[in-house]
C-alpha cells in the first residue's frame, strides 16, 4: 500500500503482532467468512484457542461519507474505544486503522476478541429462549441495559443503533455492547429526537417479548427512580405515541 497509513495495536495485544502488526497483512488474512458486502466484510480467525473478529473496509461509508466526513471504520472503533473508558462492556480492542492516499480513504480495519459464550438478544427473542420468561434474569439484564444507555446518554451520546442484536449476554449474565459505527455526539432539541428514538429502537423487541411493567421498569432503572414523576409520563406518552411501529421480524 501506499500513502499514509497510521495502523496500531493497543497495549494488551502487541504480542500478537506477528498476526495483526501490519495492516498490510490485515487484507491478506484468511479466515471463517461471517459477514460481507461491497462496502466491508468481517472474518473470524482463531489463534492458540482464541477467537478474533476482523472487520476489514473498502469504502469509507455509503453516499456522501465515501468521500467526506470521518470513515465509517474510524468511528467504529472509536466508539468501542470511548465505552470502554466509560466502563460501558464491549468487545475487546486488538488492532484499529486505516489507510489515506492523497487525504482519501483508501481501506481500514477493526480487529476484536470475541466474546466468549454469548447469544445476541435479537436471537433470544427469535428463539424464544426461555430466560425471557424469569423475571429475575430480565430484571438484571435490563438493569445493565438501562445503566448503559444511561451513561451514553449522560455525555450525549446516541448509539444510533441500540437495537436487541448489538446487545450480548454470556453465560454468566452479563451484557455487553457491539457495533457502534454510526454512534456520535448530539446536542439540545437533536439530542432529545435521538434518545426519544433510541427508546422506541428498543421496544420493537420489547414491546412483544416484555410486559408493560417490565418495560416501565427500564425507563425507571435508566432514570434511577423508583416511580414516575411528571417528566417520566411525558417521556412515556410520547413513546406510546410515536407512528414507527414497525413489527421487527425478531418478535414474530
Amino acid at each position: 500500500m501506499t500513502g499514509s497509513c497510521d495502523w496500531r495495536l493497543t497495549p494488551e495485544y502487541t504480542h500478537l503482532s506477528h498476526l495483526f502488526g501490519e495492516l498490510d497483512a490485515i487484507f491478506t488474512l484468511k479466515g471463517e467468512p461471517v459477514t460481507g458486502d461491497r462496502i466491508s466484510d468481517v472474518i473470524r480467525i482463531e489463534h492458540q484457542g482464541i477467537r478474533y473478529y476482523v472487520k476489514r473496509y473498502y469504502i469509507a461509508g455509503k453516499g456522501l461519507r465515501r468521500f467526506f466526513g470521518k470513515p465509517r471504520i474510524r468511528s467504529e472503533w472509536e466508539n468501542l474505544l470511548w465505552f470502554a473508558r466509560q466502563g460501558i462492556p464491549t468487545a475487546p480492542v486488538v488492532g484499529y486503522g486505516m489507510q489515506r492516499r492523497f487525504g482519501l480513504f483508501q481501506c481500514g480495519a477493526l480487529i476484536t476478541q470475541e466474546i466468549p459464550d454469548t447469544i445476541d438478544l435479537a436471537e433470544a427473542a427469535r428463539n424464544h429462549d426461555p430466560r425471557l420468561q424469569d423475571r429475575r434474569w430480565v430484571r438484571h439484564v435490563s438493569r445493565q441495559v438501562a445503566d448503559a444507555m444511561r451513561i451514553m446518554h449522560a455525555h450525549g451520546f446516541i448509539h444510533n443503533d441500540f437495537k436487541w442484536r448489538n446487545l450480548l449476554v454470556d453465560n454468566h449474565d452479563r451484557l455487553f455492547l457491539i457495533d457502534c459505527p454510526l454512534g456520535a455526539f448530539w446536542r439540545g432539541k437533536l439530542f432529545e429526537y435521538r434518545r426519544m428514538k433510541e427508546f422506541a429502537t428498543l421496544d420493537r423487541v420489547a414491546r412483544y417479548k416484555l410486559s408493560n411493567t417490565q418495560r416501565l421498569r427500564f425507563y425507571l432503572q435508566y432514570s434511577g427512580r423508583n416511580k414516575l414523576g411528571a417528566e417520566g409520563k411525558a417521556f412515556i406518552r410520547k413513546l406510546a405515541q410515536r407512528k414507527d411501529r414497525r413489527v421487527s421480524s425478531f418478535a414474530r
